[in-house]
């Protein structure tokens, strides 16, 4: 049997070598490093896969969160609602920006942002929620979308783990997460479903001036160089970068059907066991892209199971340890802890396996195996 990696980044790489070197070296001949051809071929390429009207590339997600806010002239004080159960980029750059963090309890089945704990959280001072597509899961948008209408509150989507999901809308409507709500954010790390060979993001709007707005701040507030019209940022997506996203970006749907094929091969074999909760799918099979295929273990032996994976050189991870509002950083006395009873839950809960495009069938059976055995 193959070495079981987390994520085989090098086993992906073998299928697209030829392209990517061949473009590495079509940039380094011609010297464009910096929103060359690759970069405005991508962005195109981009807007068309997902029906956006406007790609933003930036330098990574979280850049792209805090331009986000940036252009929607979030100020200092203002509230920005967003899920509790998540990685700490979301809820790091509101801080970062001097708005106030408002953080909300998920969704246990879907691990997304709930959205009764969003309505309960808006305040006059509310200016936006930003959904978290976890996992590889869109949120509630219809309800979020309903919630954000009635309050007249932006929605910035955290798309960085959904990319390449569709969400279907009550009225039979399908879009792409990510150019839902006024703004969708990204990040192209290497992991992603969409990963570069070094760092990398986007931002996508369907708004003119919005999407004109978002071009100044990541390129310094200039539209004209040396004329700073908005205070801007420097986050750039480079050539290389997008040499090699535009190499993967015809096989995403590819990418995405091996997760949900290897992930429909995990739950067939863990389902049954009664200690174990695997992912639930939600709203139809093509709306979960599987960034993660993250296990609930039931009993209270998750740390054990943990230690027992790795002793079999099986990988895996447990996203996310510590509740954001239990973070030494974001630790704030507005909160009561009985507002986060799903989070505390899923913490103590949650396990991932790995997870990516080149996992094969012995493999597969080997980690459910030795799940199912110890468990």
């Amino acid at each position: 049997m193959r070495k079981i990696q987390m994520v085989d980044l090098k086993g992906q790489y073998q299928g697209i070598k030829d392209q990517v070197n061949a473009s590495f070296q079509d940039v380094l001949e011609n010297t464009s490093f910096i929103n060359g051809p690759e970069v405005h071929n991508f962005q195109a390429e981009l807007e068309h896969y997902l029906g956006a009207k406007h790609v933003i590339p930036c330098a990574n997600g979280t850049d792209a969160l805090q331009i986000a806010m940036m252009g929607l002239g979030l100020k200092p004080g203002d509230e920005v609602i967003t899920a509790d159960f998540t990685f700490a980029a979301t809820v790091e750059v509101i801080a970062l920006l001097g708005l106030t963090p408002v953080l909300v309890d998920v969704d246990k089945e879907s691990f997304n942002i709930d959205p009764a704990a969003v309505k309960k959280a808006i305040t006059p001072k509310t200016k936006a929620i930003v959904p978290v597509h976890l996992f590889g899961q869109s949120a509630n948008m219809d309800e979020i979308l309903a919630i954000a209408e009635a309050h007249k509150l932006f929605v910035i989507e955290d798309n960085a783990q959904a990319i390449g999901s569709n969400y279907h809308f009550k009225d039979g409507s399908i879009k792409k997460a990510g150019v839902i709500g006024d703004i969708g954010t990204t990040s192209f790390f290497p992991s992603k479903n969409l990963g570069c060979y070094g760092d990398g993001g986007a931002l996508f709007t369907n708004d003119e001036k919005l999407a004109h707005t978002l071009r100044g701040i990541v390129n310094h507030g200039m539209y004209e160089r040396y004329h700073h019209d908005v205070v801007g940022v420097n986050s750039r997506l480079d050539s290389l970068q997008a040499a090699v996203l535009r190499a993967k970006l015809p096989k995403l749907d590819d990418y995405n059907n091996a997760r949900r094929t290897a992930a429909k091969k995990y739950s067939a074999a863990l389902e049954k066991n009664e200690n174990l909760q695997v992912p639930q799918i939600l709203n139809g099979d093509d709306t979960h892209v599987f960034h993660q295929y993250s296990l609930r273990v039931l009993n209270g032996k998750r740390d054990d199971l943990l230690k027992h994976l790795q002793s079999k050189d099986i990988p895996c991870g447990i996203y996310y340890p510590i509740p954001l509002h239990s973070q030494k950083a974001y630790k704030d006395s507005r909160y009561n802890e009985a507002d986060f009873k799903n989070t505390n839950e899923l913490v103590k809960e949650v396990i991932a396996l790995p997870m990516h495009t080149e996992l094969d069938d012995e493999q597969i059976s080997f980690i459910t195996q030795t799940i199912n055995d110890f468990i």
